[in-house]
């Protein structure tokens, strides 16, 4: 398969195994509404954010939409969106690797773009998370009218879609909504307004080659190049449930009824127009209403574009990210939505614009699609700041890092896995058949906070017994080596066994 090659990148390639491992630090002042509610808005670079996310949320998030910097080479308030090319895909390749991890097996990733990058970044992409996992090139009409300060000016926004496994994904209808266009009632069934499409398909199958009588009397065979869409045992269950129809005299090709009130929603394609999901316009309205003239954020997105995106890719309570959450509209909708939300963002707007956003959120706000969705307020999410590295300068555990945070570091480098347990114990959980291990920060209850990290026959009989092979974490052990391989226990060094990937 092509690969995209770059100045930095094999550099570029290796950064994400170079950035420390921080604990995420709870700001509970920033917070907002019902605290037990798990959504989470983060402040701070966002590849470190997501790599202290991934001893917790590894394949845990449904769906991740990222609107990036464009590198259209022009600087906004907010962020320097002025990146030279080799730069934007130093900092796009990591972070894309980072997302990929998160994501369920059967969960999507949406990253909307513009020309500038679009192309370069679809074979990024393909190297990520493989040309097979591509979805779809869905373009987003942006605009309402031509720009007239250009000739040729564009109309669209790219969204690229992935799958993390494309056997597992499956994505949803759109609702119909108030949308009756072409539903009628005509024979008066009970069962109310219907919509009917041809009763053919494309091929020659011979069990789906009978006749048909209308009840006017009328036979059909099927065209030229084509058959009935069912075969005959199943077209007349259809018959004798009046769900196919003739034309109102009765003497017309055969069609299928399908009832508005039997619709799951409707299929959608990889055109968007803006009247279906919204434009740039109505997204700085939005921006606007929220914040005032003079505050709105320049380039926000429309909560109509991600009311789409997430009703396709996800269903209430899954987990939503965006890890360039921007003016938080992401955020916000998942939020309206019932599903479960992580926002990252770097820079003082993550207070003044996402925070601010969440809270009137909260609170019942009536714009976007607050209506549509009869929002009435309610739910709540914790504000977080990077913290301290789990790993000082010389590799040493850092003293700050507690119990739980370490444990959940552990599990994660051993399973690849989200640690999903309460740590209150040395012992972690089971995995296969392996019973993982930590002695750290005097979990036993002695005295001294490092007397119990070293593993002796009497912290041996104090860990919780496994009748199989155990992995065993800490500071150093007392027990031979012969020793340890008679008692089926694998022990591993802190800080030294312990790796960030």
């Amino acid at each position: 398969m092509p690969v995209l090659e770059w100045l930095t990148k094999d550099i570029d390639l290796k950064t994400s195994f170079l950035v420390p491992y921080r604990v995420l630090k709870p700001e509970p002042d920033l917070g907002y509404g019902n605290p037990d509610v798990p959504n989470m808005l983060i402040q701070g670079d966002n590849l470190e954010a997501l790599i202290s996310l991934r001893p917790s949320f590894a394949g845990s998030v449904k769906c991740v939409f990222i609107d990036p910097p464009y590198n259209t080479r022009s600087a906004f308030a907010q962020y320097d969106d002025n990146l030279e090319h080799t730069k934007w895909l130093s900092l796009i390749y990591p972070r894309l690797e980072m997302l990929r991890d998160l994501l369920t097996r059967d969960g999507s990733i949406w990253v909307s773009i513009d020309d500038n990058e679009a192309h370069y970044l679809k074979v990024v992409m393909d190297e990520i998370f493989g040309r097979a996992n591509f979805v779809a090139n869905v373009l987003w009409q942006k605009r309402t009218s031509p720009d007239a300060r250009l000739s040729l000016g564009a109309a669209h926004d790219h969204i690229l879609v992935y799958a993390r496994d494309i056997r597992e994904t499956r994505f949803n209808k759109v609702p119909r909504e108030d949308d009756t266009k072409g539903f009628a009632n005509p024979d008066e069934d009970s069962r109310g307004p219907w919509a009917s499409t041809d009763f053919t398909a494309q091929g020659w199958r011979p069990n789906q080659m009978y006749r048909i009588t209308t009840p006017g009397g009328k036979t059909y065979d099927p065209p030229g190049g084509r058959c009935w869409a069912n075969v005959e045992p199943a077209f007349k269950t259809l018959l004798a449930d009046n769900r196919m129809w003739f034309g109102r005299t009765g003497t017309s090709r055969p069609r299928v009824k399908h009832f508005l009130s039997e619709s799951e929603g409707i299929t959608t394609w990889t055109w968007w127009t803006n009247k279906e999901v919204g434009h740039n316009q109505e997204a700085k309205i939005e921006s606007k209403e929220l914040f005032g003239d003079g505050n709105a954020f320049d380039t926000p997105k429309p909560e109509r574009l991600l009311r789409r995106i997430i009703e396709l890719a996800t269903e209430p309570g899954d987990l939503v990210l965006d890890s360039f959450l921007g003016s938080g509209t992401t955020a916000a909708v998942a939020h309206k939505m019932g599903r479960r939300y992580i926002g990252i963002e770097n820079g003082e707007h993550a207070e003044t614009f996402c925070a601010v956003r969440l809270r009137k959120v909260i609170d019942g706000d009536k714009g976007g699609v607050s209506e549509a969705l009869s929002w009435k307020g309610g739910g709540g999410f914790g504000f977080f700041r990077l913290g301290d590295a789990v790993f000082d300068e010389y590799g040493q555990i850092n003293p700050k890092v507690t119990f739980d945070q370490l444990a959940a570091h552990v599990w994660f480098t051993e399973t690849k896995a989200p640690y999903m347990g309460k740590a209150t114990t040395p012992y972690l959980g089971e995995e296969d058949g392996i019973a993982y291990y930590l002695l750290y920060n005097g979990i036993l209850g002695d005295r001294r906070p490092d007397g119990g990290n070293v593993l002796t026959r009497q912290v041996l009989t104090d860990l919780r017994a496994h009748n199989g092979p155990k992995v065993i974490y800490g500071a150093g052990t007392r027990l031979s080596s012969e020793r340890l391989v008679n008692l089926g226990i694998t022990f591993k060094q802190t800080p030294y066994d312990l790796k960030v990937r």
